[in-house]
């Protein structure tokens, strides 16, 4: 498999911050769900508003109102969150580390939302104690989800989008100039990858999760995987001989695929598909791959992780 995510870096950029770098460092006090409650979505039944309500998309020459330049924009993300983890991994597969930046919630959230806590630091662009306080900061009164990925506007002060998968694409095409000539998201493979994403999405991404005690589900995931592991079988990348967005969605999960304790006595191990297994172990050889994955994040203590150390062909 090409090292498609070992491209040269571009030329550091300086990213302004309202935060001052001598500032004591506020977070949001400990988890407390006795206190607060468990997280809900508190939205009016007739509210006909998507989910994720924060839409705007970046364009290369700023016709949305949001123009791709390098240090205006940051990302709130959670090392935990598959959809945040899509977000993070184009951003280090096309280089733009220097040019968007990004920091991380706590992983646990009680009823007022995540909150950036010692764990992974504050918020070193808004000093925010909870996600929640940038929403408010956009929309006063705020009463939809908060959530990961979110991606802020230094400029005008105001969420700019939650949505992840337009926000990962965004990411993906619209800052070549800056980014180390990657190309995630060719023109002439979207409809391939939109047409994959319509049965992955909702039996891998959107059921894994669930699987372990829906029978259902759980035939849909396997099934998902018996179809992939032969559509991969004499091919390195979902589509088109090369690394894309569709490879991106799937494997956030894949990584993610049987880390509790109660997935192992009910899912077969990844390794029981083996060109599916050879294949996400690859990715996970390429330092972008690498780079954005965390394991402890989403791994139960006493789950048996499988070996993605292990490259492919060099099992003992």
């Amino acid at each position: 498999m090409s090292q498609a995510a070992a491209v040269s870096q571009p030329t550091a950029v300086s990213q302004p911050t309202a935060v001052s770098e001598t500032a004591r460092p506020v977070y949001a006090s400990p988890t407390d769900v006795a206190t607060y409650g468990e997280y809900t979505i508190r939205r009016d039944p007739a509210d006909t508003r998507p989910l994720y309500r924060f839409a705007g998309r970046i364009t290369a020459d700023g016709s949305s109102g949001f123009p791709a330049e390098p240090g205006r924009y940051h990302i709130y993300a959670g090392w935990f969150c598959p959809w945040a983890h899509r977000v993070t991994l184009e951003r280090a597969l096309h280089g733009l580390e220097d040019v968007i930046s990004v920091s991380y919630v706590d992983g646990t959230r009680d009823a007022r939302g995540w909150g950036f806590r010692e764990s992974h630091g504050p918020d070193p662009v808004n000093g925010f104690t909870l996600l929640r306080d940038a929403y408010e900061r956009t929309e006063p009164g705020f009463d939809g989800h908060v959530s990961v990925p979110t991606l802020w506007d230094r400029q005008t002060g105001q969420v700019v989008s939650n949505d992840f998968t337009s926000l990962g694409i965004d990411l993906a095409t619209q800052f070549g100039r800056w980014s180390n000539g990657a190309d995630t998201y060719p023109e002439h493979l979207r409809a391939e990858i939109a047409e994959l994403d319509s049965w992955i999405g909702p039996a891998v991404n959107h059921g894994e999760y669930r699987a372990a005690h829906d029978e259902a589900l759980r035939a849909a995931l396997l099934d998902a995987f018996a179809k992939l592991d032969a559509r991969l079988a004499d091919a390195p990348y979902l589509v088109g001989g090369q690394l894309t967005e569709a490879d991106v969605r799937l494997w956030v999960s894949l990584v993610r695929y049987r880390s509790r304790r109660h997935d192992l006595a009910s899912l077969p191990p990844l390794s029981d598909y083996p060109h599916l297994w050879s294949y996400a172990r690859a990715l996970y050889q390429l330092p972008a791959f690498r780079a954005t994955t965390d394991f402890s994040a989403f791994s139960e203590p006493a789950a048996v992780l499988a070996d993605w150390e292990t490259a492919p062909g060099n099992d003992a």
